[in-house]
């Protein structure tokens, strides 16, 4: 019975939970914790599915039971097998993929763009641009259109955010989400959990950029560079704007950062609370 019931669980917070969190959109007040919840919950699921046939070995006390019933250990085992060998090539596919992207356009960012002495990288295009390339030779890239248009705190705010994407090394928390995303068979993804995600990684810089800035310069920088454009490899400012500048205004909510570290909580714990319950 505790197999089914953790890959029931594993398909509740693989396919289910994401769709749910995706719908309550005031845990972008706390863009952290929900971070941490959204980790909890697709780690959780993973972690449910590889316990399967962990938790069905303990219904077969010996030799002669697992003879008896040699298709439950197997279909128990294929669950575990082929998640694992999902995740890994997902990881592989979507590693690969990312690197290479960003490499070249690191490459042609150094060809073509300045380099100021802060050590950022400028086009010389008018259109109010400003992103970064992560990884571990990463760059911050501003169009000339941005340096013209936005004053001292504004700029200052714009180049805050994208130095918080580098430091925390959101793109690796982003590339663990689209692995898991494109890990899971087409039919149970959900693209608006990958997008919620994105967004709360960009809330989360903005609270960087506030905190040199000011909520006021902060949010006047995300109108100046709401409609810029950026490659997709990258991670840029402009990046869902609109919903930001409003997140700006709301500011934290401490219960519901509470409540989110909770929901992680659980998440990780129910799998585990499952497979010592099998064993005992």
């Amino acid at each position: 019975m505790l197999p089914l019931v953790l890959a029931g669980l594993a398909v509740a917070l693989v396919w289910v939970a994401p769709g749910l969190l995706a719908r309550q959109p005031r845990f972008r007040r706390a863009p952290r914790a929900a971070l941490v919840a959204w980790q909890a919950v697709s780690l959780g699921g993973v972690l449910a599915a590889l316990f399967v046939a962990p938790a069905a070995l303990p219904l077969f006390a010996g030799a002669d039971d697992l003879r008896q019933h040699p298709a439950l250990v197997v279909v128990a085992a294929c669950v575990s097998a082929a998640l694992i060998v999902r995740v890994l090539v997902s990881g592989h596919r979507v590693g690969t993929r990312i690197r290479a992207a960003r490499s070249r356009h690191r490459e042609i960012v150094d060809i073509v763009a300045e380099h100021d002495r802060d050590g950022l990288r400028v086009l010389q295009h008018p259109t109010a641009t400003a992103y970064c390339i992560p990884g571990r030779s990463s760059r911050v890239v501003l169009s000339q259109g941005v340096l013209d248009t936005l004053p001292e705190e504004q700029l200052a705010a714009v180049v805050a955010h994208e130095k918080a994407h580098l430091r925390a090394r959101h793109d690796l928390l982003l590339e663990f989400f689209t692995v898991l995303h494109e890990s899971v068979p087409s039919a149970l993804r959900s693209h608006r959990a990958l997008t919620e995600v994105r967004l709360l990684v960009e809330a989360l810089a903005d609270r960087a950029a506030v905190r040199r800035s000011g909520e006021v310069a902060t949010a006047r920088a995300l109108v100046a560079i709401a409609q810029s454009r950026y490659p997709d490899e990258a991670m840029g400012a402009g990046t869902s704007a609109p919903v930001r500048m409003q997140l700006l205004a709301l500011g934290p909510h401490p219960r519901l950062a509470a409540t989110a570290y909770a929901i992680a909580a659980v998440a990780l714990a129910a799998p585990l609370a499952l497979l010592v319950a099998a064993w005992s």
